[in-house]
């Protein structure tokens, strides 16, 4: 899971819980005319609005959730939970919050980390700034009084000098690409927007469409209450254990005694978490070394213990492909049912170009019982029916269909919106053949608009947290140093952004991630551009080139005064 304010609510949401609708009912007024507008609060927005503050700029939050905390507001799926490690996906901007702040698991659930966005809000008085329940429609920028005109569903109008989305990477979720959804007469759900009261799948018959991440982490919960599950599975994904246990109190004392390194070495890092950079190629040992190697990244429970283990995984194919057998053979140890075994097997992409995932039990789950496995790529879903769902071999009787199937992902949030710059050109219209940006923080033709985490920039190849701070921080600073400087607008120059695009560009086709049709790609989501979205240059190189940009003038852009 990665930290995306959610925009997005598909027709059978189920009604938020009663805490959630008391805070709905208080509403904060909206100002007419602030200098910020922040679209989304999840933890993206919760900490723009406490830089802001701390600036001195008047700012107007809109959320569409009825409470905060974006990703984990909606994703509320049974056994969701972070993928980066507790202690380091956290705020590290104030160190009292730092220590006072006690994780209870090596990986946080869903709950927990709520919490913990709560906590921030009310720690710093956050809530009075934003308007809950609420969907930005419409931004229009005015060349003449350079500022935005930001519509909503409620009706408001606010004129703003920034526009800041905020609006996450995860956030617009997509059903199936399957006729009849609407004729299923039991009740289903999208993993990314979970009924806050939960589900009861005892004694059901449950049919799973997916099997990301989402899927991995729900299958073995669902699988332990439903009377029967069916797993619909079109790409088999790689994943290894969680290893999650109860976190040790005197391990996690002596971190926070050197949070401050730890948190550098984090920022300067290519994932956003400390680790050590492996100095030799897998195809430069043995195959015994190699096998030790990835034995010790499985057992170590983390994304990158072994992506990480050889510095040519992730860019030469021969040397990923011992990887990924490796993988496979552990999974084929664990199914019990060679052919169920064989399908779980990735073999079409390499390790890690499809989001890695970790696990507790998911593999082990297909040796139950009342687990079926069905592979769509041999027996495509031809509808959904009243009742169930047909194959094109085959019809299944379901009480309840989940679909796990994701979101559109890193633009679709954005897009969302009727965004319109200068002469009225739409961001859609901009990126028909796929995201343009400077630095993942902005695009040409739009001035005063900015992103967090957007296209271009590490986002989804990071620890979020990380990224979110620097985005943030350096969006702010921008707008302090257009205050203090008669700035009316800045936006990049179109040599700029073109630059960064080819740069992004090529830093992806230096790896194995285009290779794979993943939601990296925009690959699915039927007739979007196939384009790498998000830098994989690294977070510390990236922030480099972000302070180098500031340092010598806000070099790239263009500054009206």
């Amino acid at each position: 899971m990665t930290d995306s304010p959610s925009t997005a609510t598909p027709a059978n949401a189920a009604p938020a819980n009663a805490a959630n609708a008391a805070n709905a009912a208080d509403v904060h007024p909206v100002a007419d005319t602030v200098d910020v507008v922040v679209v989304g609060a999840g933890f993206a927005g919760l900490y723009m609005v406490h830089r802001l503050r701390q600036s001195g700029f008047s700012v107007q939050v809109f959320e569409a959730g009825t409470d905060l905390g974006g990703t984990w507001y909606w994703n509320r799926y049974p056994g969701a939970r972070c993928d980066v490690e507790s202690i380091n996906y956290s705020y590290s901007f104030d160190k009292d919050l730092e220590q006072e702040w006690t994780w209870s698991e090596r990986y946080a659930t869903q709950p927990e980390i709520l919490r913990y966005a709560n906590h921030v809000a009310d720690r710093f008085g956050l809530r009075s700034a934003i308007r809950f329940g609420t969907r930005v429609t419409r931004a229009l920028y005015d060349d003449t009084t350079k500022r935005w005109a930001i519509d909503t569903d409620q009706g408001d109008r606010v004129s703003a000098q920034f526009c800041v989305m905020a609006v996450g990477c995860l956030s617009t979720s997509k059903t199936p690409e399957v006729p009849g959804i609407e004729t299923f007469q039991g009740p289903w759900y999208h993993t990314g927007h979970w009924p806050h009261e939960g589900v009861d799948f005892t004694g059901k018959r449950v049919g799973i469409i997916g099997t990301g991440s989402s899927a991995i982490q729900s299958i073995p919960i669902i699988a332990q209450q439903a009377a029967h599950l069916t797993v619909f599975q079109r790409t088999p994904n790689f994943s290894m254990p969680a290893k999650n246990a109860p976190l040790d109190e005197e391990q996690y004392a002596q971190l926070k005694a050197i949070y401050p390194e730890w948190r550098e070495q984090a920022r300067t890092s290519g994932f956003g978490v400390p680790n050590e950079l492996p100095e030799r190629s897998a195809l430069e040992v043995d195959a015994e070394d190699r096998s030790k190697r990835y034995e010790d990244g499985w057992e170590a429970g983390s994304l990158v213990g072994m992506l990480l283990a050889y510095n040519d995984l992730l860019v030469d194919k021969a040397a990923n492909d011992t990887a990924a057998e490796f993988v496979r053979q552990k999974i084929k140890s664990i199914v019990k049912d060679p052919a169920v075994a064989e399908l779980l097997a990735p073999k079409n992409h390499p390790l890690g170009t499809k989001r890695p995932c970790l696990d507790t039990g998911y593999y082990d789950t297909f040796n139950r019982d009342n687990v079926r496995l069905v592979d769509v790529l041999a027996s495509p879903i031809a509808e959904i029916m009243p009742h169930g769902l047909r194959t094109v071999d085959e019809d299944f009787e379901f009480d309840a269909l989940v679909f796990a199937t994701g979101f559109d992902a890193m633009t679709g949030p954005l897009l969302g919106p009727d965004i319109r710059g200068r002469h009225g050109v739409s961001l859609r219209e901009k990126w028909a053949a796929g995201p343009r940006t400077y630095l993942g923080l902005a695009s040409e033709g739009f001035p005063n608009l900015f992103m967090i985490t957007g296209p271009g920039s590490p986002s989804v190849m990071s620890n979020m947290m990380i990224s979110i701070e620097q985005h943030v921080e350096w969006v702010s600073d921008c707008m302090a140093y257009a205050r203090d400087h008669q700035v009316a607008a800045i936006e990049p120059t179109r040599d700029a952004e073109d630059a960064w695009v080819e740069h992004v560009n090529e830093a992806a086709n230096a790896t194995l991630y285009p290779s794979a049709n993943s939601w990296y790609m925009g690959a699915n989501v039927p007739g979007k551009p196939r384009v790498f979205m998000p830098y994989i240059g690294g977070v510390g190189v990236y922030r480099e080139e972000c302070d180098d940009v500031v340092a010598n003038g806000y070099k790239g852009f263009v500054l009206t005064s």
